[in-house]
């Protein structure tokens, strides 16, 4: 699996940007996705999960009620919507995925693949 990250930029304190992951291969629909970020000088983070269907979506504290994670298995795409953005946000913002069951999955180790990252900064 091949996955494609984009979307990332530079915007203000309080504004929006959403974040696409695209993925190869035709079994998109049956994998787990996440997505992740890593600020300079800090360990890598969970932001956000969605489980196969769409049914579960699971969030950090810090980014709930501002992000949404959401996918379209028809497109291959996976999607972060990133509202109300804080400086505390800057960081590159990586997606994954999983063929794994869903549990935990909230730890890195749990996925197999992973983008090669997008950065987002935002300014105070």
């Amino acid at each position: 699996v091949q996955l494609q990250a984009s979307g990332g930029g530079l915007v203000q304190a309080g504004g929006s940007l959403r974040l696409s992951c695209a993925a190869s291969g035709r079994t998109f629909s049956s994998y787990h996705m996440g997505w992740f970020r890593q600020a300079p000088g800090k360990e890598r983070e969970f932001v956000a999960a969605i489980i196969w269907d769409g049914t579960v979506t699971i969030y950090a504290d810090s980014v709930k009620g501002r992000f949404t994670i959401f996918r379209d298995n028809a497109k291959n795409t996976v999607y972060l919507q990133m509202n109300s953005l804080k400086p505390e946000d800057t960081a590159v913002y990586y997606c994954a995925a999983t063929s794994r069951p869903p549990t935990d999955l909230r730890r890195g180790a749990r996925y197999d693949w992973w983008g090669q990252g997008t950065q987002v900064t935002v300014s105070s």
